[in-house]
């Protein structure tokens, strides 16, 4: 289960081990085609490997601000605080996992 981020829990939520972080908003078409897959790889990481987390843009426009985020779906990669990927657009379960697998 992806859990929802804001601004202000940011940081706590994402600056320890692998997180993947979704950038979304509800009026997104392309988001809620993402948005089953990454369900799909949560119930696939729930040993606590990854932690999957989504921001809504829209009510959260500090942190995307931040990271120069101008289109969604956007994903980032956090590992122990630091980005280490950032993919934009639909991505397949087999392409998140391949993204995932070079930093586990």
């Amino acid at each position: 289960m992806t859990e929802a981020i804001t601004d202000k829990t940011f940081a706590e939520e994402t600056d320890n081990g692998l997180v993947l972080i979704d950038f979304w908003a509800t009026w997104c078409g392309p988001c809620r085609m993402q948005a089953p897959i990454l369900e799909q790889l949560s119930e696939e990481y729930d040993d606590g490997s990854l932690k999957i987390v989504k921001m809504d843009v829209d009510e959260n426009p500090e942190t995307p601000s931040s990271f120069g985020i101008m289109s969604i779906p956007t994903l980032i990669l956090k590992k122990d605080g630091e980005v280490v990927e950032k993919v934009i657009g639909v991505h397949s379960k087999d392409q998140l996992q391949e993204l995932v697998a070079k930093h586990l």
